[in-house]
């Protein structure tokens, strides 16, 4: 029976970025909206598991790295270790920080939070069912989910002990291992790689592909692969794949098709994702799900029926948080039928960041991408040794690319390796969502930039190319 406290306008399933764009907007436009998040703590795996914990972890590990490489100390270098406590205690800081925004986020905009786990009755009712087991139905005109995804576990895999870890639980450890074997070269294994690596840790890199991320501009893929290995030492082995992960009393073997054994200390499986849809009975409803478990949708998020959707990482590509949280808004603004408060659509050219060290990020076109395509384009680099800021704060690895096209000069790809890339490219982002003719080169070449900076890289970029036609 429908009760006027348990019936919604929209009832949003996950409280990730797609869930809180999605459950704001909604909010904003004057619609009654119910949140369900299945664990105590709103923000979702991007908060307490993902984007967040790791990113914090890594920034943590760089501040450590840049002092102990620090020129005040080339003469006579302290002897400073870091431990797992501490670096946990700074992780859960930030994760307190975001999930209490997040909570007055709600509170403010008059959106009621339910916890539990979210189960479809029929297309119009959810049963939500808490940790105690209680359970409660509501109702609602539309629905929305937003409940990510989870790292890929393999069945032949261990994870019950405290040397295989994945995404998820590898900030749980209570100590540092003295060697660390990533098993996958995603974004997910590059970064924690780097960052194992930077707090002096012998780590082992293994890549599926010939190739670690084989998405990125080649000459951007391959200054981040010769850095790992060549610079920081990681050992770096491509091309592979596992056979066994053999778990022993002092730590873990990962066995190799190729015959190749590999011991360390801990491994982290980092090897694919899947969609957390099990158990929410869309099946029973004619919801399409795939072998990763993301739901299928139209080009307006809407699944087979309607009026249920589904945003952000469920749904598969391009699973970032940005995108995710932009995805939210959209089909907020597309349930909510008003222009207020509203987007149009997702953006089509999304910002790609990898918190390496350094960091790699990208927008636009690869060089072989607009070869296949047949586009006139030309090159543009800054290298940051060459930058008076680079030489200045010692961060001389990296360079910032620019591709444009021959005819027009209208910038086609940015692509940045080097310190604060991800910060760096949205200057390059903004001119590339101009209008023509006013997304092109010269902006960069006619704009007086603050000296020194590293946003300088933009104008020696432009003139770089410019100076090739």
């Amino acid at each position: 029976m429908k009760t006027p406290e348990n019936h919604f306008d929209v009832i949003v399933i996950g409280s990730g970025p797609a869930g809180e764009g999605t459950a704001i907007t909604l909010a904003k436009a004057g619609k009654s909206v119910a949140i369900v998040e299945r664990y105590a703590m709103v923000g979702g795996g991007c908060t307490h598991w993902g984007t967040i914990p790791s990113k914090t972890f890594i920034h943590m590990v760089r501040q450590f790295s840049d002092a102990m490489s620090s020129r005040l100390f080339k003469r006579g270098r302290p002897l400073v270790k870091i431990s797992a406590d501490e670096l946990m205690a700074a992780v859960a800081d930030v994760v307190d920080q975001q999930v209490r925004d997040r909570e007055g986020f709600y509170q403010r905009n008059g959106i009621e939070v339910l916890e539990g786990f979210a189960r479809f009755i029929d297309p119009h009712s959810i049963e939500v069912t808490d940790q105690s087991e209680a359970s409660q139905r509501f109702t609602a005109e539309h629905f929305v989910i937003a409940t990510g995804t989870h790292p890929y576990r393999p069945e032949d895999v261990d994870f019950d002990n405290p040397f295989v870890v994945d995404s998820d639980t590898i900030l749980q450890m209570r100590k540092l291992p003295g060697t660390l074997t990533v098993y996958g070269a995603g974004v997910v294994g590059c970064e924690y790689a780097s960052a194992f690596k930077g707090l002096g840790i012998k780590v082992n890199l293994v890549d599926t592909r010939e190739r670690i991320l084989e998405f990125l501009d080649d000459e951007i893929s391959n200054a981040l692969s010769y850095h790992m290995s060549d610079e920081q030492g990681i050992m770096l082995r491509q091309k592979e794949e596992y056979q066994q992960v053999e778990v022993r009393e002092n730590g873990v073997v990962l066995h190799l098709k190729t015959g190749k054994t590999i011991k360390s200390d801990m491994l982290l499986w980092a090897n694919g994702r899947t969609g957390s849809s099990a158990g929410m009975g869309l099946e029973e409803l004619g919801i399409k799900i795939d072998q990763r478990g993301n739901i299928a949708i139209n080009e307006s998020y809407q699944t087979v029926h309607p009026h249920i959707y589904a945003v952000g990482d469920i749904v598969g590509y391009p699973n970032l948080a940005s995108a995710a949280y932009d995805q939210g808004r959209f089909v907020g603004c597309h349930i909510a039928d008003t222009g207020e408060y509203c987007i149009a659509s997702v953006a089509k050219k999304i910002p790609t960041g990898i918190y390496t060290d350094p960091e790699v990020s990208c927008i636009g076109g690869t060089e072989r991408e607009l070869t296949e395509q047949r586009i006139p384009y030309e090159v543009g680099r800054a290298f940051f040794r060459n930058l008076a800021r680079g030489q200045i704060s010692d961060h001389k690895v990296g360079m910032l690319k620019l591709l444009f096209h021959r005819e027009t000069l209208e910038i086609l790809g940015v692509h940045c390796f080097g310190h604060n890339a991800a910060e760096l490219l949205h200057l390059g982002q903004t001119i590339m969502a101009q209008p023509k003719p006013y997304n092109n080169l010269k902006y960069f070449i006619d704009t007086t930039f603050n000296y020194p900076t590293m946003a300088e890289a933009y104008r020696v970029a432009a003139l770089n190319g410019y100076n090739r036609l």
